[in-house]
C-alpha cells in the first residue's frame, strides 16, 4: 500500500508539473506570409487581446482539412460567442503552396491563413503530427493543445472557451 501511495504521488506531482509547464508555454515571435506574400509577424495574433485558435495543417492532409471546414462551419458563431480570432497556419513546402489559395477561395475559409513554409515555428513548438492545434488565451498564453483531429473535438474546445469566457 505505501508503494502505491508513493507511485500515485510521483504521478500526480509529475502531471502538476506539466500542466503547470503546458500553461505557461507561449507561441514564439516568428515572421510567417500571409497569402498575397506579405510578412506576419506571430505577434500579430499572439498579442492581439483576443483568444485566439491556432492550427498547423498542410493542404495533403485530410484530417487538417476536415479540421478547417469543421471550423468554418462555426467560426461566425465563435466570433460571435468568444470575439475569437482563427489562425490557419499551412507547413506546406515552397512547390505546394500555389495550391493553397485556390483551396481556401473554394472553401470559403474567412480566417487568417498564414505560412511556415520553412517549419521555423513548427520546430520551435516541437511537434510533429498534423493538424496540432493551440489555443492562446487573451494573453497570449497557450490554455491547450492538441494533435490530431476527430469529428466532435470542436465540443471540448468549446469547453474550454467557454472557461477563458468567465
Amino acid at each position: 500500500m505505501k508503494k502505491l501511495i508513493q507511485i500515485l504521488s510521483v504521478f500526480l506531482l509529475s502531471f502538476m508539473a506539466l500542466t503547470m509547464v503546458s500553461a505557461q508555454k507561449s507561441i514564439p515571435s516568428v515572421d510567417l506570409k500571409n497569402l498575397d506574400g506579405q510578412i506576419v509577424n506571430t505577434n500579430s495574433f499572439i498579442q492581439n487581446g483576443k483568444i485566439t485558435v491556432v492550427s498547423f495543417w498542410a493542404t495533403w492532409c485530410t484530417p487538417c482539412k476536415r479540421e478547417l471546414e469543421i471550423y468554418h462551419e462555426i467560426y461566425e458563431d465563435w466570433v460571435e460567442k468568444y470575439g475569437l480570432e482563427i489562425v490557419a497556419i499551412t507547413i506546406d513546402n515552397s512547390r505546394q503552396l500555389p495550391k493553397i489559395k485556390p483551396l481556401v477561395a473554394q472553401q470559403g475559409w474567412e480566417f487568417t491563413i498564414l505560412s511556415d513554409v520553412n517549419q521555423d515555428l513548427m520546430k520551435q513548438l516541437n511537434f510533429t503530427f498534423i493538424p496540432q492545434t493551440y489555443i492562446l488565451d487573451k494573453e497570449g498564453k497557450v490554455v491547450f493543445d492538441h494533435s490530431g483531429f476527430a469529428p466532435g473535438d470542436e465540443y471540448e474546445m468549446e469547453k474550454i472557451l467557454d472557461e477563458l469566457m468567465k
